[in-house]
């Protein structure tokens, strides 16, 4: 159902809106946390939304564009201030320019989230807290409230869809923009397992190997910020070398880490991946967010097969966590 009341106080300078849901409290955080889920009914019906960053952790961020049906964009992001997952979190609500910037020229509000089982699923409560009342009147005016009940009256179809986001989903795709892409799987296993996984070099050698018949003879992992990595394949009987190299940019365990990304032996610039590991029903939603130089290589290296072979590699994952210890 759309949202069910939306009380605005100029005293306390808020703007309240609740929601009822026939789904459990689990199903509707879970809504909010994977960014495949939010970006769906963040924008309002025309103005879909595109989630390049998704952190929901203290001190998180997320960034966000909402693309009008005219090309129109209209970009945000958040900063997680306070989080009690599964419960409630609070975020520093912003603008961004068309430099990628903060836009200083707009007020930035502080929105509340919180989620309460009821006797027939569940509810949510939004609070945001605008920083004078010329700023409320003007985002009120600018069509905020209007928006976001449209936006938010979008959920019943998200809730309901199971399918899209069941843990059994092979790794997707999406292109967020020009060169951008968001690749995503729900991995079994605990945020701090997948983690493990993707930073001891030896359980990185049992299962990042894409198809059957490759080795990993070179496993060199960077672990702190500004080390590097140099990773090598092979096949079986030696032949068909290849490796990447990169550069451990940011690192946030269990949570978030962001590395360079260039082939080994070739000229030109590389990429730019950012992992975030969330935990939700059925294991870890694990996401990488690639930025690519342009839209040209973006499309040579999609074309290559490399979805397939990431699912490999992760259902191969899968089974050496099932044999690791906790």
């Amino acid at each position: 159902m759309p949202i069910t009341s939306v009380t605005n106080d100029p005293d306390a300078l808020t703007m309240t809106m609740v929601g009822d849901y026939p789904v459990p409290v689990e199903r509707l955080w879970q809504a909010w946390a994977d960014p495949r889920q939010i970006e769906r009914f963040w924008g309002p019906p025309g103005w879909p939304a595109r989630f390049t960053r998704h952190d929901m952790v203290v001190g998180g961020r997320s960034e966000y564009v909402m693309t009008g049906p005219e090309g129109e964009r209209s970009a945000g992001y958040w900063i997680v201030e306070r989080l009690d997952d599964g419960r409630s979190f609070e975020v520093i609500d912003g603008f961004v320019g068309p430099d990628g910037a903060a836009n200083d020229d707009m007020p930035t509000m502080r929105m509340r989230m919180e989620f309460h089982a009821t006797d027939t699923g569940s509810r949510f409560v939004s609070v945001t807290t605008f920083p004078s009342l010329a700023a409320m009147e003007q985002l009120i005016e600018m069509g905020m409230e209007e928006g976001a009940q449209a936006a938010f009256g979008q959920m019943d179809d998200v809730l309901t869809d199971l399918a899209s986001f069941a843990a059994d989903r092979a790794t997707e795709a999406t292109i967020l923009d020009d060169t951008h892409v968001r690749f995503s799987r729900i991995i079994r296993g605990t945020v701090e397992q997948v983690w493990r996984a993707h930073f001891e070099a030896e359980l990185v050698q049992q299962w990042m190997l894409g198809p059957d018949g490759w080795t990993m003879p070179v496993c060199e992992v960077g672990t702190e910020i500004g080390s590097a990595y140099r990773w090598e394949w092979e096949a079986e009987d030696g032949s068909g070398r290849f490796g990447f190299e990169g550069e451990l940019l940011e690192a946030a365990p269990p949570h978030r880490a962001v590395q360079t990304e260039r082939m080994i032996g070739t000229d030109g610039p590389g990429t730019r991946n950012e992992m975030t590991l969330t935990a939700v029903p059925g294991g870890t939603l694990l996401t990488i967010v690639v930025t690519y130089p342009s839209r040209e290589l973006r499309d040579e290296i999609m074309s290559t097969g490399m979805v397939d072979g990431m699912e490999t590699s992760y259902a191969r994952l899968e089974s050496v966590l099932e044999l690791a210890p906790a």
